[in-house]
């Protein structure tokens, strides 16, 4: 006699209807909950509004790498990316004696969409493992920011470009709505367009996405342009908040991107997750790097329990059969 399958009840099924993410809705909770208790400071409206403002550098880079890890790739070169953009855009505006300002965003997002084409033309016209690609690019990235800059911050920044990072529309930063519409869009195009859903469908099984017709290669290039757009605007919103393009912006920002989109409940085999998952995830790193900043914990520390993260997330996938 056949054994009825369990029937899921209560919490179970709710987390089961909210889908991949629903261990992100979870963590979120509890590190808020978690938070106020430990920290006064954590939940009152100012670190709030501090938490997001933080989130928002993350946030955009984190909805490209969504796309690149929902095709079952990776990308290591968006933290160095992002410190070579920022440099970048610094130096083209020079203090407002430079390019205008519109120029120089458009600029910036277009060099950015360079470096990614160029990963993606490396990782399909030689068949490299996209590790390995983008962790060249970022080593090449990284010296090339440390060369134009001579290893210092390039200042300058003022005006309408310091008021995308630093400005508000009514009680919003300026860089929380630019981030909440990156996840917007990102949302809409995963969800509703044909290339979405090519994504999926590449990340769930390469080969059978190819002999669907599925253009695999164009899928990718325009994945991996559209992370390193993204790392450049990240750039921007850094430069734009601090008044500096600095060469070390990014540093290690490729691990947090990387936890929170696993975190929000999108396989690193490709195939499964939700943009809004990695929202979660943004905010809950954001926090977690908030919390530990609030209660004195070292620097090193955080990067030990980062890692300890993304293990933990990690184990709770397996890697699908072909």
């Amino acid at each position: 006699m056949a054994l009825k399958p369990k029937r899921v009840t209560g919490a179970g099924q709710l987390l089961q209807r909210l889908g991949p993410g629903a261990g992100a809705i979870v963590a979120f909770l509890l590190i808020a909950i978690v938070g106020s208790m430990l920290s006064p400071t954590f939940s009152t409206q100012r670190n709030v509004t501090n938490v997001a403002r933080q989130s928002a550098m993350l946030g955009v880079v984190t909805v490209g790498m969504t796309f690149v890890i929902l095709t079952a790739g990776i990308d290591l070169s968006v933290g160095m990316v992002l410190s070579l953009t920022s440099v970048v855009a610094a130096m083209l505006f020079s203090g407002g004696q430079g390019l205008p300002l519109p120029l120089v965003l458009l600029v910036t997002l277009g060099f950015g969409a360079l470096i990614g084409a160029l990963n993606a033309f490396m990782i399909i016209w030689r068949g490299a493992a996209p590790f390995i690609v983008t962790l060249a690019m970022m080593a090449i990235a990284s010296g090339a920011a440390l060369t134009i800059s001579g290893g210092k911050p390039i200042g300058g920044i003022q005006g309408a470009y310091a008021w995308v990072g630093a400005g508000y529309v009514g009680p919003v930063p300026v860089p929380v709505l630019i981030m909440l519409a990156v996840f917007l869009l990102g949302a809409f195009v995963l969800r509703h367009t044909p290339y979405g859903r090519e994504v999926y469908a590449v990340g769930g099984n390469e080969e059978a996405s190819r002999l669907s017709g599925i253009s695999v290669n164009r899928v990718k290039l325009i994945t991996y342009a559209i992370s390193g757009m993204l790392a450049a605007l990240g750039g921007i919103i850094f430069s734009a908040r601090v008044t500096v393009g600095d060469p070390w912006a990014g540093r290690g920002l490729e691990l947090d991107a990387i936890a929170a989109v696993v975190i929000g409940g999108t396989s690193l085999f490709g195939g499964v997750g939700t943009m809004w998952g990695s929202l979660l995830g943004t905010l809950i790193i954001t926090m977690i790097n908030n919390l530990l900043n609030l209660l004195n914990v070292s620097p090193h520390m955080q990067g030990l329990a980062k890692g300890l993260i993304i293990l933990a997330a990690i184990t709770l996938y397996k890697k699908k059969q072909a």
